[in-house]
Parts: structure tokens; sequence; C-alpha cells
């Protein structure tokens, strides 16, 4: 995934303490297990476990790319953030897409508006994409997003938004920048550099309606969380917390991407996180049938269609 690239610095600097290193890559949240010493086969059992635990099958319409030995090529992935709380299915609340490119070493991502109007493949209609998930799961978001941009997608990660809380506790909690002040859901978030527990990160990384830039805003607060976790966790040292961050994980990601494909992508793929680029998706908001949509004209959809298909090429 994306965010696992970030990773290699972080493995750079605990190579200098470890005997040997093996890579989960993770999602937004970041993903990593060690071998260290005498722990090695605890961790790498431990490790393998947690990405079997991950695995969720879907159908997908072309084969996976090489992503091992001289002939590398490009994939996709699509990021869902779900934000599924008890007795709800929940909605995809965070859709990011992402392309790298072995041989231009270049990642290009961008976000899809949660509101954005479209058609719900499988259901025959236009809605509003987030609303794919609540209706049809994963496999349905995945169709849903390949048809709005007209391009396969390879791998995808999706990660309950809940676990952003027990994640952060586990790496000690994160340090944001916050460009605007705002209060939500009984936490008051001043600007600038603050500290957040897991239920503050969570609350802080939701607010949208109080945001100007909207969906775009919060995409943004979420970035700097994720950013945050992979810096901390760089520095855990006890193997206590990567036991419990590797069980939270198991329990609230899931992806096709194999362990094997993990460690190919970290490997042959690292690179690409030296130039990355991204693009935001233009929308105009709309009432239709008393609710909102972001309309994406055709012309704007050929743009980012375009884009992402040549980072693919």
């Amino acid at each position: 995934m994306i965010y696992s690239l970030m990773w290699y610095e972080f493995i750079k600097k605990v190579a200098k303490k470890m005997k040997k290193i093996l890579l989960i890559i993770g999602i937004i949240v970041g993903v990593a297990a060690l071998s260290i010493g005498g722990y090695g086969y605890y961790l790498y059992d431990k490790t393998k476990t947690a990405v079997n635990d991950m695995q969720e099958d879907v159908k997908m319409d072309t084969p996976k790319p090489v992503v091992q030995g001289e002939n590398l090529k490009p994939f996709s992935v699509l990021l869902l953030g779900v934000d599924e709380r008890k007795g709800d299915k929940g909605r995809s609340d965070t859709m990011i897409v992402a392309s790298v490119n072995p041989n231009t070493e270049k990642l290009f991502m961008f976000s899809i508006p949660r509101d954005t109007r479209t058609e719900i493949i499988g259901k025959g209609y236009e809605d509003k994409i987030n609303h794919a998930y609540a209706f049809g799961g994963t496999q349905m978001a995945l169709d849903t997003v390949e048809n709005f941009l007209d391009t396969p997608i390879d791998y995808y990660v999706k990660v309950n938004m809940e676990s952003f809380r027990d994640i952060v506790d586990a790496v000690g909690g994160v340090e944001v920048n916050n460009p605007r002040a705002f209060e939500y859901e009984g936490n008051s978030f001043p600007v600038g550099v603050q500290e957040l527990n897991g239920k503050e990160a969570l609350s802080y990384s939701r607010m949208r309606y109080e945001d100007p830039k909207g969906d775009l805003g919060r995409n943004d607060r979420q970035r700097q969380v994720i950013a945050s976790i992979i810096d901390k966790g760089a520095r855990v040292s006890s193997i206590t917390k990567f036991d419990n961050i590797l069980s939270i994980l198991g329990e609230n990601v899931k992806t096709n991407m194999t362990f094997d494909e993990m460690k190919d992508i970290q490997k042959n793929y690292k690179n690409a996180r030296k130039q990355i680029e991204s693009t935001e998706i233009k929308s105009s908001g709309k009432m239709i049938g008393g609710i909102y949509y972001g309309i994406v004209d055709d012309e704007e959809r050929t743009r980012v269609q375009n884009l992402l298909k040549e980072n693919l090429e």
C-alpha cells in the first residue's frame, strides 16, 4: 500500500539495532514487524498470522501485476477508510487511489470526495460514491471506483477508522499541527502543534462540516495523523507494543495483498516515495431530490483518468 513506502526510513533506523527485518505493509495507519534476536521466529510467525487475518477475497477482472524480478509493472491501489461502528455496516468515508510506477519511480495519488455522484455498479443508478460500500461492501466499492476512473485497480487496503484510536494509543499518541481551531465530539482543537490520544485523534480526523475545505480538509488531517503514527512507530522499541499493534491491524485491516507481495513491493518500489505527485478532484455541489451531491463534470473526470493511466504505463 502507499504508506508502506514511507516505512523504508523506519526500517533503515531499526536495522541498526536488529539482526533481521521483516516488513508488513499496512495502510492509512502503516504496518511493520521486526525480527529481533531471539524474538525473530515469534515475530515472523506473528506477522504472517496478522497478514493472513487481513486477507479478504474480492473478484478482480484483471490479473495482478508483476512486483518481483526484473520486469516490474506499475500497480494501483485503493485505500478505503471505513467508518464501521457497532450495529452499523458503515460507509467508506475515505477513498484514496494511488499508482506506483517503478520505471519513473513516481507515486501518484488523489482522494475521491465521498459525496461524488456516480453510477453505483451493481445497483444500476447514481448515488454518492461512498454509498457503494454500504450497499455491497468492498466488492461494490471497488467495482464502482474502477468504473468511475475507467481503470482497473490491482490492490485494495481497507481500514476500519475506529482502529485509529487503538493504534494511536498503542504508539503512545500522535502529534499534529492544526491549521484551524475547532471543536468536535466534545473535544477542543486549538491552532498549532498538539499531542492527541487515540480518542482525540479519531475525532480530529473525522470533522469536515466546520472545515471550509470539507472533505479535502478532513483528508489533510487524516494524512497528518497517519504520518505521525508512522513517525511514532519508528521510535517504538517495546516488543509488547509491536505485538499489540499487529493484533490491532489483524482485526481492523483487510486487503487482497499477500504477505509476499507486501515484501516485494517494499523492496522493489521503495524509491517511488521520493517523487510523490497528487491532484484534487474538482466538483460542484448540487442538491438533487433534497440531497447534496458533488458533481464531477466530464472534462474533470477525464483529466484525472488520464493522469492515473499515464502513471500506470
